[in-house]
Order: C-alpha cells, then sequence, then structure tokens
C-alpha cells in the first residue's frame, strides 16, 4: 500500500488534501502535526485517526530537523505533499525572521532529510509536491503582464517577506531535483479558496464578519483592505486535485507549474458577492480598515495555467459562485454554533 505524506494537514489544503485522498484511493496518509496545532480543519477524521483506518497523525516540526529525519526514517512515504509554512503574507511583514525560518528553512531540512534516507536506501525514490506561491511574482507592472496571464517564466519580483520566502521555497524544490536527482515538483498555485479558508485572508475574513453581521453579533460593517487587486479564484477542492494529479499523471523531476483558477475580478467585486448573499446586503456597509493594508500588494493576480493542464489534463470544475457560497456557509455554521472569534 502507497503512503503519502502531508505537511500541513491540520490547513485547509492540508485538510482537503487528506478528504480526497482517503476517498479517492487506496494510500494511507500520514499528516504531520505540531503539538499544538488547531484540530479545527481535520475533526471530521479525527476518529478515522484514533482508530488507525488509513490516516495517522504524527510530531514533527519544520524548525527542527531531527524531527523531520525522524518522521522520514519511519513513514518512508512514497508521496510527499510540502504545504506546510507561515502562510499569511501580512504577518510576514511583522515576523519575517519566522517566516523565513519556517518557509526557506524549514523546507530545506525536509528535503535534506528525504535526501539523507534516499542515500541511505538507494531504492528509496519517493515523489515530491513542493508548494510554493504565485506571490513570487509579486507586483507585476500591467505592461508587462503577459496577455494570457502569468506565466512560468515570468521574473520573481516578491513583494513581502512571506513572497522571498517562497522564492527560496520554489528554488529548493528544483535545486534538490537538480543537484541530487530527486522527483521534486514546485507548483505555483493561484488565490484558492474555499470551507476551511482562514480568517486572516480578504475572501474569508469578509464571509466571517457576513456571517457574523446576519447572527447580529457585530455592526452592519465589514472591514476591508485593498479592494483593487485583481485575483483569479480557484476552488480548494479543485486545487487539491490538481496536486494529486500532479504526483500521479508522469511526474517530471524539477518541474514547476503554476495553477489556478479561471474566474477573476477584483477584490471588491467578490465582496459584493458575498454580500450579494446576504440576508443583511442591504444594510451592510464598507469600511478601509488601514490596518488590514499591505505596505506593497501583488496586485494582478491573473495565471496562465497551461503548461500544467497539457501536462495532466487537469481543469477546475467548482464555479467561483458556488465557492463562496460554501465559504460563507462554513462560517454561518461555526457562528451558529457559538463560537467566539478575534475581529480581524
Amino acid at each position: 500500500m502507497k503512503k503519502a505524506l502531508i505537511t500541513g494537514i491540520t490547513g485547509m489544503v492540508g485538510s482537503h488534501l487528506a478528504d480526497l485522498l482517503l476517498e479517492n484511493t487506496d494510500w494511507e496518509v500520514y499528516g504531520v502535526c505540531r503539538w499544538r496545532s488547531p484540530l479545527d480543519n481535520v475533526s471530521h477524521l479525527l476518529e478515522r485517526v484514533n482508530n488507525k483506518d488509513r490516516i495517522y497523525f504524527d510530531y514533527a516540526d519544520l524548525n527542527d530537523e531531527m524531527s523531520l529525519i525522524s518522521i522520514i526514517k519511519k513513514v518512508k512515504p512514497d508521496y510527499v505533499f510540502h504545504l506546510a509554512a507561515q502562510s499569511y503574507p501580512l504577518t510576514s511583514f511583522t515576523a519575517p525572521i519566522d517566516t523565513l525560518n519556517t518557509n526557506i528553512l524549514g523546507t530545506c531540512r525536509l528535503l535534506e532529510a528525504i535526501h539523507l534516507e534516499m542515500v541511505e536506501d538507494e531504492e528509496y525514490k519517493p515523489i515530491i509536491h513542493v508548494c510554493a506561491s504565485s506571490e513570487v511574482f509579486g507586483k507585476i507592472p500591467a505592461e508587462k503582464k503577459p496577455k494570457e496571464g502569468i506565466n512560468e517564466e515570468c521574473p520573481f519580483h516578491p513583494a513581502s517577506p512571506y513572497a522571498i520566502s517562497k522564492v527560496g521555497t520554489d528554488l529548493l524544490g528544483r535545486y534538490y531535483a537538480e543537484a541530487y536527482g530527486m522527483t521534486v515538483m514546485t507548483t505555483r498555485m493561484f488565490t484558492h479558496t474555499g470551507p476551511r479558508r482562514g480568517d486572516v485572508f480578504h475572501e474569508s475574513t469578509f464571509a466571517k464578519q457576513i456571517a457574523m453581521i446576519e447572527a447580529g453579533l457585530i455592526e452592519p460593517k465589514v472591514m476591508v483592505g485593498n479592494l483593487n487587486s485583481l485575483r483569479t479564484y480557484a476552488d480548494v477542492r479543485d486545487a487539491v486535485r490538481a496536486y494529486y494529479m500532479l504526483v500521479t499523471v508522469n511526474p517530471v523531476a524539477g518541474a514547476y507549474y503554476n495553477i489556478g483558477g479561471s474566474y477573476t475580478c477584483e477584490v471588491g467585486d467578490t465582496l459584493n458577492t458575498l454580500i450579494s448573499y446576504s440576508t443583511m446586503k442591504d444594510k451592510i456597509k464598507i469600511v478601509t480598515d488601514p490596518e488590514r493594508l499591505r505596505p506593497i500588494d501583488a496586485d494582478l493576480q491573473v495565471p496562465d495555467c497551461r503548461k500544467f493542464k497539457e501536462h495532466t489534463g487537469w481543469e477546475p470544475q467548482i464555479p467561483f459562485e458556488k465557492t463562496m457560497h460554501d465559504l460563507l456557509n462554513y462560517w454561518r455554521d461555526r457562528v451558529g454554533k457559538g463560537e467566539n472569534f478575534l475581529t480581524r
């Protein structure tokens, strides 16, 4: 039986990837968790974890090399999905060192742990997915953006410490493929969202605030940052299907791909869409919060995904409207359960 290791399994993407693998394969799924990792996103899987029903949680931390060496040696996964990161761009401006350490050095520690195991056992040849980010492209002037969208060969111009860290992540994946013959592939996923999206991201905080307004918990005001950035949205469930196809459809060592959805709009349009679904749509006001503004913004995030689509046959299937409905209903459900939230 094949084994898959997911770093960041308790995040939005990691939890949806675990769902997909459990439903569509016979693989055993091993999730990397820190002892303090919140388990909200995987609460529906905990009974299976407790029963050791094809899914297992093991402790490791990207900032602890020995824990990574230990888990690779113990599990010896056939597939590694490296999703764990300090993933919030705005936080990276106030915590740049933690972001760079976790994302760059953490990726290096993981790949080195795998490399060491491959040196010890020459028959061990895992397939590895390193998750970078569309943020590596950063702030591309409109006149320099290719007509078909941002392709893989567009120059990097990172616009945050997070984006810089993902440039390092991206290059490390390719380095280990070229230097050591490891089957490492790197992805630059553009905006992807849906149920379980963290409330620090724009579309999710919009949905959370709307759900709280509907419940009478806050005034009918949605606090926002920059609404003018252009984004192309994918559903997280389409994203994890892409990641599965990445490692199973003729994987090419050292390959790097842009992946993203097919619906493009400004952040303000996303907000208006969510408000249009609300029972309070006629009462909600929009208020700019300076604390939600980045010092510099990657404001033209529109991908050209032809390379990945031609290689794998992947296409996004879930429409933007369903993604937004599901995201809003996710927050309505959490608010309805009486949870308390930070106002962010």
